[in-house]
């Protein structure tokens, strides 16, 4: 079993089962379009760090960010410092499929979306530097199976940040799960 570098997850499985299997009119509702919840898994997604830097005019600002190198296509991960990670063995990770170069691109290109979008506008010409910290680190994800008969759905939310997730997470997972069948 292939041993990993994870983010410490904050919600245990049983809050997770909590979460899928709330009661109400909302997720009455989800239970009737995507059928009741058959099982949860802890699945780990592989990130690469960097510390990442704004030159300009001579001073610099850096800090942590991490971009998946599974698709490259989920949100960046911040960090004040290089976060704690625990070591443990699991087959529950998709592959990593981006070399360090391509998540170097684009943990820039994502990362300079986001300065632009905050409205650093005012800067001249910075320059963006990003270096790669050794090894991968995980971030950890609930996801609950959902389905009645032979149809599956997936529900997913993220166990560091506590919120749930989107259609580019879940359509990776479906498909590193199809892919390994």
């Amino acid at each position: 079993m292939p041993r990993i570098r994870s983010l410490r997850s904050n919600v245990t499985r049983q809050q997770a089962e909590e979460h899928f299997s709330r009661s109400g009119p909302i997720a009455a509702v989800k239970g009737l379009v995507s059928g009741p919840v058959r099982s949860v898994a802890e699945i780990y997604v592989p990130f690469r760090l960097f510390r990442v830097e704004i030159v300009e005019r001579g001073r610099a600002r850096s800090q942590f960010l991490a971009v998946d190198v599974v698709k490259g296509n989920l949100d960046l991960y911040q960090f004040d410092e290089v976060p704690e990670v625990l070591v443990l063995e699991t087959r529950n990770c998709p592959p990593s499929l981006l070399d360090e170069e391509r998540a170097r691109q684009l943990v820039i290109e994502k990362f300079r979306r986001v300065v632009f979008s905050q409205g650093f506008f005012r800067l001249r010409s910075p320059e963006f530097v990003a270096t790669s910290l050794p090894g991968e680190i995980h971030v950890p994800y609930w996801v609950a199976f959902r389905g009645q008969g032979s149809l599956a759905r997936l529900e997913v939310i993220d166990a560091v940040r506590r919120r749930p997730e989107g259609a580019k997470l879940r359509r990776m997972i479906e498909e590193w799960l199809g892919s390994s069948a």
